[in-house]
């Protein structure tokens, strides 16, 4: 059922070209990586006309521009050889979703080792974004998979993240990212995941659609097609529309297999 409360819907791309990425899937945002996902190098802009002209062409397009920080990012742990590094690498792939005007930086929420006090990683993620320069790009912290010292895979740990994040200065300019597929192999219900994310976070600023491999609470991070995987297609749809937030997917396949899942996903909403 189209109409005025369905949300905006896109995909994870490519990132040499977002906006043709964008055109080919007919979809009005995107996301990708700004360079490599598994590295510390920094950020790097392989659009052909830089920075800049990302930014004009994807504002002249109508195409809001998402960016997914690398997997590496752990401003949580207490090892200073990560954490530091880690800080360093979410302000440098900040300044650059601000320079491209991108709507948001998703940012996994990290963990601790099996030994660590768990309160000293919510209180790095406090510090974290104390030590972080904003422009007008927020950072969204994403659920994620698997772990059990994971800070942000289930609800208690979102909750006490959100209550650490919320003693900085600078919460203001943080966000929340659902991923379904993270949720159903978190061990999370769907079925009431927006609203218990909700009462948590006062917001969820973007979904991440993606059905599962694996069973629910398996703690594995495989995603799958929408309508292929394990998670029912009414609970994939009913978050989407109870979110109300633009909605992508970080599906396998390229354009082909993207527009048919969100042509999934429009008829199942």
């Amino acid at each position: 059922m189209a109409g005025m409360s369905t949300p905006a819907l896109g995909a994870h791309v490519e990132q040499t070209d977002p906006i043709a990425e964008a055109r080919a899937r007919r979809a009005p945002l995107v996301q990708f990586f700004l360079g490599d996902p598994q590295g510390y190098q920094g950020p790097e802009i392989r659009y052909a006309g830089g920075a800049d002209a990302l930014r004009a062409d994807a504002e002249e397009a109508g195409v809001d521009l998402y960016v997914h920080a690398p997997y590496i990012i752990n401003v949580a742990t207490l090892n200073n050889r990560i954490r530091i590094p880690s800080r360093k690498l979410l302000q440098q792939h900040l300044d650059a979703a601000t320079q491209i005007g991108a709507k948001g930086l998703i940012v996994h929420g990290g963990h601790v080792n099996a030994k660590d006090d768990p309160e000293k990683g919510f209180d790095n993620w406090r510090k974290a974004v104390e030590s972080l320069t904003f422009g007008d790009t927020p950072v969204l912290i994403e659920n994620t998979a698997g772990g059990d010292n994971a800070m942000a895979r289930h609800l208690d740990r979102i909750a006490r993240v959100w209550n650490a994040v919320g003693a900085a200065e600078g919460a203001e300019h943080v966000g929340f990212c659902l991923d379904t597929c993270h949720a159903w192999a978190g061990g999370i219900e769907l079925g009431d995941a927006v609203d218990r994310v909700r009462a948590i976070t006062g917001r969820i600023d973007l979904v991440h659609v993606n059905d599962s491999r694996d069973a629910a609470g398996s703690g594995a991070d495989r995603h799958a097609n929408l309508g292929a995987g394990q998670v029912p297609p009414d609970e994939l749809a009913d978050v989407v529309r109870a979110a109300g937030a633009p909605s992508l997917v970080e599906t396998p396949g390229g354009a082909d297999e993207h527009v048919a899942d969100l042509d999934w996903l429009r008829e199942h909403l």
